[in-house]
């Protein structure tokens, strides 16, 4: 899966650098002083490299959990968001990855007990009412735990952390390590989800909506809380019969009595990272449904957004309690 690995030199002897070496014996290694020498030069293409991307191996220092974007949250409040990796395996047109960051190489900060430590000390600071921590927000949680077994070390941290909530983000189906742990009330799984046609044109390398909901519902049925994310809502042609038979797909396979949350939003991106993305693909049709930019952010005209989320609230509420429906403010930073 990935020919060469950028391991820094501070974490070459790390025991999760080692097991993650052992699952690429061909690939080959490169040592580097700090993992910004791959990742941060500004004369690489996201594009070209999207193709084929290294696995940069890292440790992450500074500033490991951060206060996540206003408007950004499921009912708590007081969130937070860290990123044990940046970028992701999937080739989602619409994720603003492709606009903040310049290369499309993945790291992988290998120092997880330095996040528990971080995560452990917001805790602490106020047992009420719960932080929540969420973690797919630079990349997907599940997509690469095979390599990462990521799952595995944040699961043993919070559920010794029972006062504290952990979102984990995916469009995966990859949810064995789950399947075989415990449900625990204090970590939510929530799937990203567009309409099939919409999948199928913009979200490259990703499971198809009907097996995450497959996924999902065997999660569900294993009593993990779920989360439905319906962010970013996209414009097409024919958008409101694509959306309708979206939420009847997901609330046929699922129980809606027993999900933890959804969310929904219109599509969205900082003015910068929309220029990045557009020089990339300027053919790109997602970028021609009459967008404008406002307040730094690049959305629909607002008559479109409102007109999208007035519709599809109305359609959700259908199936689902009005309380565990959460808008994502148009501020509140892009998904993917």
């Amino acid at each position: 899966m990935f020919d060469y690995l950028y391991i820094e030199e501070a974490v070459l002897d790390h025991p999760r650098t080692r097991e993650i070496r052992a699952r690429f014996p061909h690939a080959t290694a490169v040592p580097c002083r700090h993992y910004g020498e791959v990742f941060n030069p500004r004369a690489q293409n996201f594009r070209l490299q999207k193709k084929r991307p290294a696995l940069v191996l890292a440790r992450k220092e500074g500033r490991l959990v951060l206060e996540a974007p206003p408007g950004y949250g499921i009912g708590g409040e007081r969130n937070y968001y860290f990123s044990h990796m940046l970028n992701c395996v999937y080739d989602c047109r619409y994720c603003f990855l492709q606009g903040m960051y310049r290369s499309a190489h993945m790291v992988v900060f290998v120092n997880y007990e330095d996040f528990h430590k971080a995560i452990a000390a917001k805790v602490g600071q106020n047992e009420d009412p719960p932080p929540y921590f969420f973690s797919g927000y630079d990349c997907d949680s599940l997509a690469l735990d095979a390599i990462t077994s990521f799952v595995g070390s944040f699961l043993g941290f919070f559920a010794a952390q029972p006062g504290a909530r952990l979102e984990l983000r995916t469009k995966s189906v990859r949810v064995k390590p789950l399947l075989q742990a415990s449900a625990m009330d204090n970590c939510i799984v929530a799937y990203s989800l567009t309409p099939p046609p919409v999948a199928a044109a913009l979200e490259a390398g990703t499971p198809p909506v009907g097996r995450r909901l497959g996924a999902m519902r065997q999660l569900q049925q294993r009593g993990w809380p779920l989360g439905l994310r319906f962010d970013p809502l996209i414009c097409h042609q024919g958008w409101e019969e694509s959306y309708r038979r979206l939420f009847a797909e997901a609330f046929s396979a699922l129980d809606p009595a027993r999900l933890h949350s959804v969310s929904l939003g219109s599509f969205r991106l900082p003015r910068e990272h929309y220029k990045r993305i557009f020089q990339l693909y300027p053919e790109e049709k997602l970028f021609s449904w009459g967008l404008e930019e406002k307040d730094g952010m690049v959305s629909y005209r607002e008559e479109t957004g409102r007109a999208m989320e007035e519709f599809c609230t109305g359609e959700l509420l259908r199936y689902i309690a009005p309380e565990i429906l959460f808008p994502c403010h148009p501020g509140g930073g892009p998904r993917a």
